[in-house]
């Protein structure tokens, strides 16, 4: 993915980090949040949370995914820090942004049982129920 390769190293993050090129940069959050669980959780988020403040609006909408990609993969997040960051880019001005706001919620909602505020998850509910269905239908 990117610029980065099976075997890739807290170091090669911090080494991209450093460099601040957009290019990488959207990259980051995603193979981060992904390997959290290989990784320090608390490190992830750190990285995701700086970069959903990055003005580039790829880099910010990928890291608030990644912390969606966190709590899927690790079942838990530091609620009190990340939840407001994902709730204000549910209003973010640039679409892909709230798109990305909207997929994390969705995965924390789904996969952690965390509600982020200010988010409908109705769509979300519906889908969970209809898989339900299909389960109890042993069509699944």
């Amino acid at each position: 993915m990117g610029p980065f390769q099976n075997g890739w190293t807290e170091a090669d993050v911090e080494a991209m980090l450093g460099r601040g090129d957009p290019a990488e940069l959207l990259y980051v959050p995603i193979a981060v949040g992904m390997n959290a669980p290989d990784c320090d959780r608390k490190w992830a988020e750190d990285i995701c949370l700086s970069l959903a403040q990055h003005p580039h609006w790829n880099v910010r909408g990928n890291a608030v995914l990644g912390l969606g990609h966190i709590g899927r993969t690790c079942g838990e997040l530091d609620e009190p820090r990340v939840l407001p960051v994902i709730s204000a880019a549910l209003t973010d001005p640039n679409e892909f942004v709230k798109g990305q706001a909207e997929g994390a919620a969705a995965m924390l909602e789904m996969h952690a049982g965390i509600l982020v505020p200010g988010y409908d998850g109705e769509q979300t509910r519906a889908i969970l129920a209809a898989i339900e269905k299909l389960r109890n239908e042993n069509e699944i």
